[in-house]
Order: C-alpha cells, then structure tokens, then sequence
C-alpha cells in the first residue's frame, strides 16, 4: 500500500459537497472513481474539511491509499484525465504512511466573497454573494477583529449539529475590498462600476458546520446597520443564536487553504 497526497480545486456549485451522499454528485465520489482502476478493491479518499453543497475550493488536501506501483505524476495525469473540468487535482505527491489529510491538518483558510454594489458581473455571480444595499466596511472590520483568538463559537453553528466542544482558536479574521483581488477574485469582470468586491479571510484550527457562513451574515447585518460591532462579542458570550445573523449563502465561500504546521507568525500573535 501507498500513501497518497493531493491538493486538489473544485467549483462546487453543482455539487452536493465534499462527502459522499445516497444521491448527486460529490467531490469525493469523482475522485474514489478516477482512482479506483489503479486500486484492488474499494477507494476511500478521505479530506482535509468537508465542504457542504455548493461550496468551491482552491486548496483542499486529500489523503489515499492504493495498492499500485505506478509513479506520482502518471497518476496525476491519469486522475485529471477520468475528472470533469469543475474538479482538478492541482498537485499529487507520495507521502508517509502515517499522512492522514483530516486528522494531521493544523489549521485551514476560507475565504468569503461579497459583491457590494447595484448589479454582480456574469462571470462572479456563481462565486460571491450579491449584496445590493451599501455596506459600511469599517464596522465590518472592527466587528470581524472580535472573531481572532480562542472562543466556543457555537452560537455560529447550524442548529442540531453534534460536537463535544464548540472551542476553536482562530489565527485570522480579517476583512478586505479586493477589487481584482486573490484567487477566485480574478476572473473576468469581477467588478462593475459602482461595486466592490469584499474578501472576508478566516484562518483556525477547525470550523463548524456553516460557521463561516453564519459569521458572515452576522458581519452584513454589522455593516449594513440592523446590528452593532458588539453583537459578535455578545454572542461569543454566549447569545442566543438567533441573536446572530443569516446564514449567507454557500457560493460565496471558499476553502483557500489547508496547512499542516501552524503558522508561527500567527501562534505569535495571538499568544
């Protein structure tokens, strides 16, 4: 057996997310097939995070074994060649034995898009959310700063989710008008005249289902004035729920980033 590491891109806006379901088509399932010629048996490809439906991702790292003597980069070519175009695998590497892309990760990225003005451009409408009314950054900004260091953020998880503890230590939380910006940021008219684009970045050891997303309606509510900058202090003080915003919309959000070393610079900072 053979260990296998891959990052790997997806536009996921016709999928049903990263995990295996009873029905559609998940990111996962393409790759167990791409793979599975090359494997005596069934494949399980496990991920870094699992991304629910209609998420993307630039960075997203998978773990496999495989019984198979072929060299790195013939299967590298060989997996793209079985994928569809919206799902790439950017890099495949041997790794040890022991590598386990979910269990040894140290901390992962996502970033959200807002287009914030009267009208989103064709070619950015499957990957930000719309936002017509006028959105006061600074506020978001301020109010997104809270976010940083170790906090039980279950007041920012989908209601009936199971987890021992809802304690997760963010890195980073950082809000930016990126006009052209970073990664998906940079396709073909991102920007229309009157509009912006916002890149919310959140860097942590871990997430809750739709924790971005509800961090992110919370940071719109903050901006466009139905709420305070203290409301996000508030409910990481333990607020109700509903006290936070809506749950923005799966298309806006990003996996950027995986990183199995804890950014130094960031453990420094927020010691």
């Amino acid at each position: 057996m053979r260990t296998f590491k891959l990052l790997v891109a997806y536009d996921g806006t016709d999928l049903v997310g990263w995990q295996r379901q009873p029905e559609g088509v998940s990111v996962q399932g393409l790759l167990e097939e791409a793979l599975a010629p090359f494997h005596d048996g069934p494949v399980t490809v496990t991920g870094a995070g699992r991304t629910d439906a209609g998420v993307h991702a630039t960075g997203q790292v998978a773990s496999v074994h495989l019984a198979s003597g072929v060299r790195p980069e013939d299967l590298h070519r060989a997996v793209n060649a079985r994928l569809p175009p919206h799902v790439r695998v950017l890099r495949l590497d041997a790794a040890p034995a022991s590598f386990h892309a979910r269990f040894d990760a140290r901390a992962k990225t996502y970033e959200y898009r807002i287009m914030n003005g009267p009208l989103v451009a064709p070619f950015v409408h499957r990957y930000a959310w719309h936002v017509a009314c006028s959105l006061d950054v600074d506020r978001m900004t301020d109010a997104a700063l809270v976010i940083e260091g170790t906090h039980d953020f279950t007041c920012f998880q989908s209601t009936g989710s199971r987890v021992q503890t809802g304690v997760r230590r963010m890195f980073e939380s950082r809000l930016a008008v990126a006009p052209g910006g970073p990664s998906l940021a940079a396709v073909p008219d991102a920007t229309v005249e009157g509009g912006r684009l916002i890149v919310y970045r959140v860097t942590g050891t871990g997430f809750l289902r739709h924790m971005v997303r509800a961090i992110v309606g919370t940071l719109v509510e903050v901006g466009r004035r139905a709420a305070d900058p203290s409301i996000v202090r508030a409910l990481l003080g333990g607020a109700p729920r509903s006290a936070a915003g809506p749950t923005a919309p799966a298309r806006g959000l990003c996996l950027a980033a995986v990183s199995y070393v804890t950014p130094p610079e960031l453990v420094a900072a927020h010691r």
